[in-house]
C-alpha cells in the first residue's frame, strides 16, 4: 500500500538522518590522552576493604603513589602492609590517614592537604566510600536517609572539592565516582541506597562540562553486586525480594571490577560498567552523557531500541517478584 511505502521511506530517512548527526557529533568527541599511573598520586577514599582496596592494589602494580583515606585506622595499617606486596618499584609509597570523609569538608581538605605534602598533587581520586541500607521507604528511619546521603554523596563531594582547583591549576588529573547499577535503575527496597548513587551522576555530568577544558576528566562507575565487607553486611539483613532480583545478576570479584574501572578511568572514559548487564545498563541509560569516542555514540543509537525491549522484559520480571512475595506474605498472615 502507498502510505506502507511511505512509512517506510519516512523511516528510512530519519534513520540516515540520526546516523548522520551521530556521525557528526562524533567528530566533535576529542578523546583524552590516557594517562600514566607510573609515578602518579592516586588518593583512594574508603581504601581499607572492598573495590577500594582492590582499586588501590591495581594503581600501585602500574607504579602509582598511593594515600588510602577510610575512618578504621586499623583496617587501613593492614590494607597497606597488603598493598605493599605489589610494589613494582623500590620508591612506592603507600600512605594511610584515618578520617571520615563525610563529615567535615574542612577535616577533608586539611588531610588531603597534608597527602600531597608528602606524595606531591593528586593526579587521580577515586571516592569508594560507601555504605548501603535496605528496607521498605516507609520502613526505613529517616536518619538512614540522611547517612547514605551523607556519606555515599557528601563523602564524594569533599574529597572532589578538596582536589580540583589544584588538577584544573595543573591541567591535568581523573576524578572517579564509584556509583553502582542501583544508581542506573531503582530497585525494591533501595529507595534510600538508589537516591545517593543516582545523585553522583548528576554531579559528575555538570563537573565534567566544567572541568573538560582543563584537560580533566570524570568517570563514573556502575558495579554490579560484588563480594566485598560491605556486601556480606548488606546481605544479612537484606529484603526477600530484593535478593531474589539481585540474584539474576552473579556477583563479581572486587580484583575484577577495580581493572575495569581504572582502565576505564585512565582512558578518560566518562560510564564505566562492568558485564553484558552493565553494557547494556550503559547505554539505556546513556541519556545526555557526555560521549567518549565515536564508537559509543553509534552504539547507543543503533542498540536503544533493542535493549529497551530487553530492559523491561527485567522490569516485567522484577515487578512479578515483587508480586509473587506480597501474595505469599498477604496468604502467611491469612493463616497466622
Amino acid at each position: 500500500m502507498p502510505w506502507v511505502a511511505l512509512l517506510l521511506a519516512a523511516g528510512g530517512v530519519a534513520v540516515l538522518s540520526a546516523l548522520l548527526m551521530v556521525l557528526y557529533m562524533g567528530s566533535l568527541v576529542t578523546s583524552p590522552k590516557p594517562m600514566s599511573l607510573s609515578g602518579a598520586h592516586v588518593v583512594v577514599t574508603g581504601g581499607s576493604s572492598g573495590i577500594g582496596k582492590s582499586i588501590a592494589v591495581e594503581c600501585f602494580k602500574q607504579g602509582a603513589f598511593i594515600t588510602l583515606l577510610a575512618r578504621n585506622e586499623s583496617r587501613l595499617v593492614e590494607a597497606k602492609k597488603e598493598i605493599e606486596k605489589y610494589a613494582v618499584n623500590d620508591k612506592q609509597v603507600v600512605q594511610c590517614i584515618s578520617v571520615d570523609v563525610s563529615k567535615d569538608c574542612a577535616s577533608v581538605e586539611r588531610v588531603i592537604k597534608q597527602a600531597q605534602d608528602k606524595l606531591g598533587p593528586v593526579d587521580m581520586l577515586v571516592n569508594c566510600a560507601g555504605t548501603s541500607v535496605t528496607g521498605k521507604f516507609e520502613e526505613l528511619g529517616i536518619s538512614n536517609f540522611e547517612e547514605l546521603m551523607s556519606v555515599n554523596y557528601l563523602g564524594s563531594v569533599y574529597p572532589a572539592r578538596a582536589v580540583i582547583t589544584t588538577m584544573k591549576e595543573r591541567r591535568m588529573g581523573r576524578i572517579v565516582f564509584v556509583s553502582s547499577q542501583a544508581g542506573q535503575v531503582g530497585l525494591f527496597g533501595f529507595t534510600a541506597y538508589s537516591a545517593t548513587k543516582f545523585a553522583l551522576r548528576g554531579l559528575a555530568e555538570a563537573l565534567q562540562m566544567e572541568v573538560k577544558p582543563y584537560n580533566v576528566y570524570i568517570t563514573v562507575a556502575y558495579p554490579p553486586d560484588t563480594d566485598t565487607p560491605g556486601f556480606a553486611e548488606e546481605n544479612k539483613t537484606k529484603l526477600l525480594e530484593t535478593r531474589l532480583i539481585s540474584e539474576s545478576s552473579p556477583v563479581c570479584k572486587p580484583e575484577h571490577v577495580a581493572k575495569i574501572i581504572i582502565k576505564d578511568s585512565i582512558q578518560g572514559k566518562f560510564s564505566s560498567s562492568v558485564g553484558t548487564d552493565g553494557h547494556m545498563l550503559n547505554v539505556l541509560t546513556s541519556g545526555m552523557s557526555p560521549m567518549s569516542s565515536l564508537a559509543e555514540a553509534l552504539e547507543t543509537v543503533l542498540c536503544m531500541g533493542v535493549f529497551r525491549i530487553i530492559g523491561q522484559y527485567y522490569i516485567a520480571s522484577f515487578d512479578s517478584i515483587v508480586r509473587r512475595c506480597m501474595i505469599q506474605k498477604e496468604k502467611s498472615e491469612k493463616t497466622d
